[in-house]
């Protein structure tokens, strides 16, 4: 079922129609693919941006509306129509509705029946969003708590192993515009990157933005930060939040790997992230950091909520804190833990292969493809699964198996 759904509107008045236009911003379920002021012109807009939804105003001119529904109806079968009006006249629903229309909404809109409305109509696409996506639109962040903790590294992996399963589309987002890497990890030189994006967010569309991305053969793609050095003022947090919108509408998985200053592009895509991963090792700086992290996180309504803690690196024999003592720090349970295999991983890196490619039979791959297993779980399937684990002793799907 899509999380998002893209829409293309038509109003030959101006003043609903951009009233309609800012209602449609503030609704993060919704992408405004395309906006026409004319009913001339409106199925070209349709054929072009192939939304899901046509949201058409009949009251400038109703017979060439009705008409137009029909249109899209017999042009458009994937184009769901919906149809608003100020008239409440019995005869005019009847020939919307006869000509197609699935829903028939009053003006001025009101916003609960307006996404009431849009429930029922995503409810009826039932089978996806055509990419074959069972978890569309899943967002996860990565942040590590300190230089070189791995946090890259997983976000990399972790999309590579989501990418395996032939139902999943995953997409890196690298939000480190200073250093990031993940195109290093991925040995790409990509054609365009995020400061591309960011130059076109006015006329950005679901076209635009898939040309911005680099496609791995493991099946992952990489949205990269850019090639010159940025600061986070490259982009504003609103515009990020527009080009996560339409990823997260075509997408199974956005994996963001954000920078450690914990700027407003940062946050903002904490915000909107379904997981937010803490990434650690078991050395005093790190675990203090996750402490000040999570501290600082609980200033934000429901980002503390959305925190799971992934201690990297387990087994790492200069280490001299224990896994107890850790949680004791933390105040707070281990989500997962990932093995400590150096060789590997930096084989892995210096080759710019995933791990699913270079050591797929590694212990740390196989602990990071559980992982994502344990991700896709509802949180009442992760209890009964670490009670389970519990019983045999183990704690967390320690190292894999």
């Amino acid at each position: 079922m899509k999380s998002v759904l893209r829409i293309a509107t038509v109003d030959p008045n101006e003043e609903t129609r951009n009233s309609l236009k800012t209602m449609l911003l503030g609704i993060d379920t919704v992408w405004l693919e395309a906006e026409c002021s004319r009913y001339e012109f409106f199925m070209d807009v349709i054929q072009q941006t192939q939304p899901d939804l046509a949201l058409i105003n009949v009251d400038s001119n109703p017979q060439q509306a009705v008409g137009l529904v029909g249109e899209i109806t017999r042009k458009s079968s994937q184009c769901a129509v919906l149809v608003i009006s100020k008239s409440q006249e019995g005869s005019l629903i009847l020939q919307v509705m006869r000509n197609g229309a699935s829903e028939f909404l009053n003006m001025p809109l009101q916003l609960d029946d307006f996404i009431a409305a849009l429930d029922r109509m995503r409810a009826s696409f039932g089978g996806g969003d055509g990419e074959g996506n069972t978890n569309a639109g899943q967002i996860i962040t990565v942040v590590g708590v300190g230089g070189g903790v791995g946090s890259t590294s997983l976000s990399v992996n972790l999309a590579a192993a989501l990418g395996q399963d032939q139902r999943n589309s995953p997409v890196i987002i690298d939000l480190d515009l200073t250093l990031g890497d993940a195109d290093v990890w991925l040995d790409i030189i990509p054609d365009y990157t995020i400061r591309d994006v960011s130059e076109n967010i006015s006329r950005l569309d679901y076209g635009l933005l898939k040309r911005s991305l680099t496609r791995h053969d493991c099946g992952v793609f990489l949205l990269p930060r850019p090639v010159e050095v940025e600061s986070q003022d490259l982009i504003r947090p609103d515009d990020l939040r527009r080009i996560l919108a339409l990823l997260k509408a075509t997408f199974s998985h956005l994996i963001i790997d954000v920078s450690k200053s914990f700027g407003p592009l940062d946050m903002s895509a904490m915000e909107v992230s379904d997981k937010i991963l803490l990434i650690t090792q078991l050395d005093l700086t790190c675990l203090r950091n996750v402490v000040r992290v999570i501290q600082f996180l609980d200033q934000y309504n429901g980002l503390d909520k959305k925190v799971e803690i992934i201690v990297n690196r387990m087994g790492l024999e200069d280490t001299d804190i224990s896994l107890n003592k850790a949680l004791e720090t933390i105040g707070r349970e281990v989500f997962w833990q990932l093995p400590n295999d150096y060789a590997t991983m930096v084989g892995s890196r210096n080759n710019g292969v995933p791990l699913v490619q270079f050591a797929p039979k590694a212990r740390l791959t196989r602990s990071i493809h559980d992982l994502t297993k344990r991700l896709s779980m509802s949180d009442e399937e992760r209890a009964v699964t670490t009670s389970a684990e519990k019983k045999k002793g183990g704690l967390f799907g320690l190292f894999g198996k």
